[in-house]
């Protein structure tokens, strides 16, 4: 399946713990249909410590989230949208489906 999203992007997460907040996309898992989105979906991991003279600790690391969970966020519109495809100049762009300005 294709994704919408690519890395980069800002988006807008629709459901979950994290709705309504934006992030930017660091890395999409086209075989898991997830993405990985800075700042959201956060989870607590325990590391051990390493080396003898160095302290364990608690880190906030951000997981993957589902795309299905995730819209494409529009400036223009102040809010995520869908995405329609517009051929320009031999030239295929992403633009928002409500006010027709590109991503």
């Amino acid at each position: 399946m294709k994704f919408s999203i690519k890395k980069g992007d800002t988006i807008q997460v629709m459901s979950g713990r994290d709705s309504s907040k934006t992030g930017k996309v660091l890395m999409i898992f086209d075989k898991k249909n997830r993405v990985l989105v800075e700042g959201l979906n956060m989870v607590k991991r325990h590391r051990r410590p390493r080396k003898q003279n160095e302290k364990g600790e608690i880190v906030s690391i951000p997981q993957p989230m589902h795309r299905s969970n995730v819209l494409l966020y529009c400036s223009h519109c102040k809010r995520g949208t869908r995405m329609r495809a517009k051929i320009i100049n031999d030239k295929k762009i992403r633009i928002c489906a409500k006010c027709d300005n590109g991503y």
